[in-house]
């Protein structure tokens, strides 16, 4: 479970930005109505979903981009060789292209609330800190700060809860992050965090570290058409299996200017739907089925199985290939969930309604005249009553966050008329 993301100096992202994911206090009639919204965690409210509004170019994909790099180094960073160059850019204007990126995550993963960070540019990590409370009080886990031609024993100070923690030390380069090595030197804490950032903290529907097809389908077939019927769809089965298939690789030399052609067998999965009218006849999922119902399967697929288990999902434009009412089904299905969280971008004015969201669960992203992000949530706006059109009031321009586009007749015909 998130409590909190910052970030800085990521892509279009230049000072802090704060992702907060607990809950507001709001005593409003229609917040209270809104009550399966909210996670209750002990003495903590946190949002289950949160919505990020913006124009185009605001920057919104650009957080969700920078979350999921920060995500990739903690269980990809053991393999960075020396000359390996981190995946991101910092923010371009104003001399930052020379300063740290930063980032800090606050979270709950096994009842225990974790704050992790780091920093960083292109070239190597900087700083890197965990704490805990394992007994509802903050702990030391380790601090990193590296300094040229010092020893790990200057560079690292420890708590004591890792064993032989400097001989992770030693093998931690400039470019891995100490808790993804440790967590391969079987390290438990660390081991917890890789855990949380791979199995807990989804970045995706499919690919990346979702999980494969063949295993959501086995673990979920029930629930997944259960969920299709709903969403009014009439298929009444779904059946996988794997066929292996003959395909032809080429390789080229270019070298030599030759190609060779080689006939090697491949594994496909191949899905069989039928559907109310007619059960005994079956259709090849992939070729006969609406491009619509193929994309809510796969949907439906991770997101049944990230809210039966209490996973984070990270979703760009959740309305893409799906029409408003889909949407606002997944996002309902995460507030009847238990303690899955859903942080996603969107366009669909629709969800701008506090009967479906709460003020704390809608951010804006604007651009700033900087060129750079800027994000804030609606209630920030004490002055918005729940009482006014939300939706009115976003297109209207009252929270920035969309484009102001002079579309007059003049400009209009202007980018027609021939120069």
């Amino acid at each position: 479970m998130i409590l909190e993301i910052r970030l800085s100096n990521f892509f279009s992202i230049k000072d802090e930005i704060v992702l907060d994911m607990q809950a507001a206090t709001i005593n409003t009639q229609k917040s209270k109505e809104l009550s399966e919204n909210v996670i209750d965690y002990e003495d903590l409210k946190v949002l289950k979903t949160v919505a990020l509004y913006g124009a185009n170019a605001s920057g919104k994909s650009n957080i969700l981009k920078a979350i999921r790099f920060c995500a990739a180094m903690v269980f990809n960073s053991h393999n960075h060789n020396e000359n390996a160059l981190f995946n991101f850019k910092p923010f371009k204007f104003n001399g930052y292209q020379k300063k740290p990126s930063h980032f800090y995550i606050n979270f709950i993963s096994n009842d225990i609330e974790y704050e992790y960070s780091f920093s960083l540019t292109q070239q190597e990590i900087l700083t890197e800190s965990l704490f805990y409370y394992p007994k509802g009080r903050k702990a030391k886990v380790f601090i990193r700060e590296e300094k040229e031609n010092k020893a790990k024993s200057e560079i690292y100070t420890f708590g004591t809860v890792l064993k032989k923690p400097l001989d992770v030390a030693e093998n931690t380069s400039r470019k891995t992050l100490f808790v993804s090595r440790a967590s391969q030197m079987d390290r438990e804490i660390p081991k917890e965090i890789f855990r949380f950032f791979h199995e807990k903290f989804i970045l995706g529907y499919l690919g990346f570290n979702a999980l494969s097809v063949e295993y959501l389908f086995n673990e979920n077939k029930g629930h997944l058409l259960k969920a299709l019927q709903i969403a009014d769809s009439d298929i009444t089965d779904l059946k996988l299996r794997k066929e292996i298939r003959p395909v032809k690789n080429v390789n080229a030399d270019f070298s030599g200017n030759t190609a060779t052609i080689k006939d090697e067998q491949q594994e496909h999965l191949i899905i069989t739907s039928y559907h109310k009218s007619n059960p005994g006849i079956p259709f090849d999922f992939n070729l006969e089925e609406s491009d619509g119902t193929k994309t809510l399967f796969y949907i439906m697929l991770t997101v049944i199985d990230i809210i039966k288990k209490d996973k984070v999902l990270l979703i760009d434009e959740i309305e893409s290939s799906l029409h408003s009412k889909m949407v606002e089904y997944i996002i309902k299905l995460f507030h009847t969930g238990h303690q899955a969280q859903l942080i996603f971008t969107t366009h669909n004015t629709h969800l701008l309604d506090l009967e479906k969201l709460r003020k704390d669960q809608i951010c804006f992203v604007n651009k700033k005249p900087d060129s750079s992000t800027d994000l804030y949530s609606l209630f920030d706006y004490k002055d918005f009553r729940e009482t006014m059109d939300l939706e009115k009031a976003y297109l209207q321009g009252r929270f920035d966050a969309i484009p102001y586009v002079n579309d007059s007749s003049s400009n209009l015909k202007s980018i027609l008329d021939e120069s």
